[in-house]
This record gives structure tokens, sequence and C-alpha cells, in this order.
């Protein structure tokens, strides 16, 4: 324990320690599951966002007639008039120029790289928080709820605000994932329901887009197991 303590910080650690009752062993076990299960996460993370894009990408060209809509609608939907408003709190004039923002800055990365601009590359540089805000309201109208239209099969009552939602839920694990955050707690306590629950909305998701996405994902997704097996540790 002092151990990992003296590598990792008492702070940090302690979390672990109060959640496992102050059981030291339980404590070391619960911070390394932590880790066996941010790790298990990262091939599903990366497929979530990777099909994300691409089907975006899809549906987008087809629907501007435009492999290269990335590019040629800096002058269409991201400047669009409605993307101005008031902003109903500071009755202050707002403009949603974030995509355009994005876009401009990808660009120029590119260009600053010695060479060419292409969609691609400039797709290539977006995050996962650029296609987030395709959900977004504003986006979502000039889109005609386009984005919505990647999945094959939404349950009864899910839309463009379920499908944001699940989105913002996904990068805030992520987040939580890359700065080695506690993921295996609910209240302080040691409880591996997060996680469970994660686990069952980026399948469910990744289901709707196409549902022969999670079982090709065989090989490489060993969330539930690493779950199990940690629970089961603390549980001894």
């Amino acid at each position: 324990m002092k151990k990992v303590v003296r590598l990792y910080s008492n702070s940090r650690v302690a979390k672990y320690y109060r959640a496992t009752n102050r059981n030291k062993n339980k404590a070391v076990m619960l911070y390394f599951a932590n880790m066996k299960i941010a790790q298990a996460f990262h091939p599903l993370l990366s497929s979530f966002e990777v099909i994300l894009r691409n089907q975006l990408h899809y549906a987008l060209a087809h629907h501007f007639s435009d492999g290269n809509w990335i590019i040629n609608q800096k002058t269409g939907f991201m400047i669009a008039p409605s993307l101005t408003y008031t902003n109903k709190r500071t009755k202050k004039k707002v403009t949603n120029d974030y995509i355009l923002k994005e876009v401009l800055k990808a660009e120029k990365k590119i260009a600053d790289r010695g060479v060419r601009v292409t969609t691609g590359r400039v797709i290539a540089e977006q995050t996962l928080g650029f296609w987030n805000s395709f959900y977004e309201t504003h986006h979502y109208a000039l889109l005609a709820g386009v984005p919505c239209r990647i999945f094959k099969k939404l349950p009864p009552g899910f839309g463009r605000k379920e499908i944001n939602d699940i989105i913002v839920q996904v990068r805030e694990l992520r987040n939580r994932i890359n700065h080695n955050e506690p993921i295996c707690f609910v209240n302080r306590k040691c409880d591996f329901s997060y996680v469970k629950g994660m686990y069952t909305i980026i399948s469910d998701f990744l289901t709707w887009i196409d549902p022969e996405i999670m079982p090709s994902l065989k090989e490489v997704d060993k969330v539930c197991k690493i779950i199990e097996k940690e629970e089961n540790k603390q549980k001894q």
C-alpha cells in the first residue's frame, strides 16, 4: 500500500482506501481494477468515435451531394443566420460558430504541416466534441435531422436529445478514463454499476447504427469479463 501511495499520490489512492472500508489489500486491488477496466474500454470508445464520425460524414455527404461538404460548407450551414441568436439570460447576441472554427483550425494545422488540405485530413483532426455538436438544437435543425438518419433503428421515444445526451455521457467517461479518475465508484463507494451502465449505453448506441457492430468487436471487447472478474475479487 505504501509503495502504491508513493507512486500514485496519497490523495488519489486514499479514495480507493475509503471506498473499500479501509481494507488495504482491496484498496490496491480496486486501484488496479480501475486501470484494467479503463484499459478494456479503449477499443470500444475508439470504435464509438470512428463509427460515429464516419456515419455522420457519409450521411452529410449524401445530404449535400458533396463528398467535400466539411470544407465547402464553411460558406453554407456553418454560417447560417440562425446560428446567431439572443441569449435568453444575458440578452446579448451570440453566434454559435463552433463547427466553423474547428474546421478552420484543422485546415490551418494541416497547412502548417506543409501538406494539402483534404476532406480526409480535416475529418481526421476533429474531436468527438465536434461530432457531438451536430446533435445540438441549432445545427440539427439546419441539417434537417440528418444526424439521426445514421441509425438503422432507434427505440421509441429516442431522437436528437437522447442521442446528444448519450454522446455527452460517453465523452465524460472517456475524460475520466484519460485522467485516471475512479470509474468503479458510486457515491464514494466501490460500485461497478456505472461502468456496467456505460457499457450497455455504448453497445446499444452502436447496435442502433448497425446490429452487426458489437459482434464484430467480440475479439477486442473484454469489458464485461474484466468487470465481472474484478467485482468478484472485491466480494471475496
